[in-house]
């Protein structure tokens, strides 16, 4: 393989593999977001006899969520880092500096930069909406709980 059609595949595999991979990540947690709140929105708290046994179906797929705001932004700094190094090879390949070839490998570098922040700051929000409603779910049954036992 030609030292071009190296550079080409590398330059696909950061933008289609690491930009692919964090779209991924988007609709994963955007989706176990709304399957949560349609979980805790017919949720039937005083079927519950333990605080454990509902807080054991309230954190399902939660902690995902939040491994995906987590790690977002490191898949993102991964492809500025290998977007950066396959400009710098090319450069160094050509043995010239031409300021186009610059600004388009340190373009899609970047575009890896802003797309793990866009997937984890609305991860990160979905998981702190999330567990607050595991909080207001989880003081509503101590509350139901007390009120069956008589405690006021």
């Amino acid at each position: 393989m030609v030292n071009s059609d190296w550079l080409e595949v590398a330059r696909n595999g950061v933008d289609y593999g690491i930009i692919g991979l964090l779209l991924l990540m988007s609709f994963v947690s955007l989706s176990l977001f709304i399957e949560r709140l349609m979980v805790y929105g017919s949720l039937r708290i005083g079927e519950y006899k333990s605080k454990e046994e509902l807080e054991l179906d309230l954190g399902n797929h939660v902690g995902v969520i939040a491994t995906i705001g987590a790690n977002a932004p490191y898949i993102g700094l991964l492809g500025t880092v290998l977007g950066i190094m396959i400009t710098f090879y090319s450069l160094g390949d050509i043995g010239a500096v031409d300021p186009k070839k610059i600004m388009t490998g340190l373009a899609l570098a970047l575009k890896a930069t802003a797309m793990g922040l866009i997937v984890a700051i609305p991860a990160i929000v979905f998981y702190n909406i999330l567990l607050r409603k595991m909080e207001r779910l989880l003081t509503a049954w101590e509350i139901n709980t007390l009120k069956s036992k008589g405690v006021s």
